[in-house]
């Protein structure tokens, strides 16, 4: 499921940043960047807490309440799991791909009525003349370098999609399969719905 979801909001996201920007409306381009490096980067974390889990570093009870929280996480239902800190998750994420998160702070600055968002953005000072002129300069500042941005968030993921995750949801099957007496003697007495269930194998591509 969070596969497949971040699969359909990535390719939504990145299509309207793209069609925002051939209309050079550089700012909303930037913002729906940056959805979709936060996309790519719970696809990541996934990916990671997968292969945690078969080192021993994870308990398969953390992994599924992280997967919980992954899926069904909100700020605004009180009734449910708590969504993960975007922030905890690209600071892992920068450890695989070390960078990350710095272009994503440089994009969060574009978001936000912070200096960058307002006066850098919108205006320009003119010091010999001591006078401040006001105008869109979103696109002499980022246009130049938002398709090669767009093309590294598209390179992760599709690596992430068709490499990384196939790789750590086969070998997490196969330590499930490794561990199944011992998870059903701590999960199996909680309950049913506390039962750990079969993992769904990666599909050949064709849900993309």
């Amino acid at each position: 499921m969070l596969r497949e979801t971040v699969a359909w909001r990535v390719v939504d996201l990145l299509t309207q940043s793209l069609l925002l920007h051939e209309l050079r409306h550089s700012l909303g381009a930037r913002i729906l960047l940056r959805s979709s490096f936060e996309t790519v980067a719970t696809l990541i974390y996934l990916n990671q807490q997968m292969g945690a889990v078969v080192e021993g570093d994870v308990s398969f009870g953390d992994f599924g309440e992280m997967t919980s929280k992954l899926l069904l996480g909100s700020r605004t239902n009180p009734s449910g799991p708590k969504s993960l800190n975007i922030i905890s998750v690209l600071e892992k994420c920068d450890r695989v791909y070390p960078g990350i998160g710095a272009l994503y702070a440089d994009l969060s600055e574009s978001a936000h009525p912070s200096f960058e968002g307002l006066s850098f953005g919108y205006s320009k000072i003119d010091h010999k003349e001591f006078e401040t002129h006001f105008r869109n300069r979103w696109g002499e500042l980022h246009a130049v370098k938002h398709p090669d941005q767009m093309v590294l968030c598209m390179e992760t993921f599709d690596r992430e999609y068709n490499l990384v995750w196939p790789d750590r949801t086969t070998k997490l099957e196969e330590w499930i399969e490794a561990n199944d007496e011992r998870l059903e003697a701590e999960w199996g007495a909680g309950g049913g719905d506390q039962t750990p269930t079969a993992i769904t194998p990666p599909l050949s591509g064709a849900s993309r």
